[in-house]
């Protein structure tokens, strides 16, 4: 009698469509890491602003794939560490060497280091990110996320193209702006994440008028806004902390008197 062929189990093959490489996710992924690439290129030619057009499309496409993986359920390890290294491409390496030839390489060696540390530190965030993702919430980030740092500097860029700031920029805030990113991204500064706040379920008529308004000021200038509200996103991480410390140091204030009352009676 010819033998039976084991057949997997609902389970095995359930597992096995799990570890699957999806192609529609990993693919916009893809198109994200050739966004970062092809920034590289820009900014090796000199073309910055188009080098910084393509670091802002990668962010669009960075928060694509993510959806698309979790709308579809073809989530997986696989698309979570190719996502990371794409990340660290777009977000991290490409935005150093775009900002280096754009104002770096005037400051010489501390250029380098300025430019390396940003790369570095984006590779310290994303693994750090990686390690965590099961233990810290999804209402807030530790440390500024990798792409809002990388897109910080390219509206800087965009932004000083706008006023008339053309290459080589010889100007030292813009090292200390470069510093100050690498700090945050590795710092335990919370940052929200926009994940909790159900946006789109709001229905709420002042909440519609805000966004509106955010939007038509975008729309007219987006060079300027851009680097603003990434400005505030950016300085809300270490205010929002400091706020947050004085309000629990002012509720131990608060409940100390209460504890003695308890002790001397």
């Amino acid at each position: 009698m010819p033998r039976r062929r084991n057949r997997p189990g609902r389970k095995e093959r359930s597992l096995k469509k799990r570890r699957g490489i999806y192609v529609l996710p990993n693919l916009i992924t893809s198109m994200s890491l050739f966004a970062g690439f092809w920034a590289m290129l820009s900014a090796i030619e000199g073309r910055f602003v188009e080098g910084c057009l393509a670091i802002l499309a990668s962010l669009v496409l960075d928060g694509l794939d993510g959806k698309v993986a979790r709308a579809t359920g073809s989530t997986s390890r696989f698309g979570v560490e190719y996502d990371s290294l794409c990340d660290l491409v777009a977000f991290g390496v490409a935005p150093a060497v775009l900002f280096y030839l754009w104002s770096l390489q005037s400051f010489g060696r501390l250029g380098v280091v300025a430019a390396f540390l940003f790369a570095a530190c984006g590779a310290l965030r994303l693994a750090r990110f990686n390690v965590q993702v099961d233990s810290v919430g999804t209402k807030y980030f530790v440390g500024l996320p990798i792409p809002a740092a990388a897109s910080v500097l390219a509206t800087t860029v965009l932004f000083c193209d706008f006023i008339g700031v053309k290459p080589p920029v010889d100007f030292m805030p813009l090292v200390f702006l470069v510093f100050v990113l690498s700090f945050l991204m590795v710092s335990n500064i919370h940052y929200l994440s926009f994940k909790e706040l159900g946006l789109a379920r709001l229905k709420s008529f002042n909440w519609l008028v805000a966004a509106l308004l955010v939007f038509i000021l975008v729309a007219v200038q987006p060079q300027v806004m851009g680097f603003v509200l990434l400005a505030l996103y950016v300085l809300g991480g270490p205010f929002g902390a400091r706020y947050m410390a004085r309000k629990r140091q002012m509720s131990a204030e608060q409940t100390q008197p209460l504890d003695e009352q308890v002790t001397s009676a």
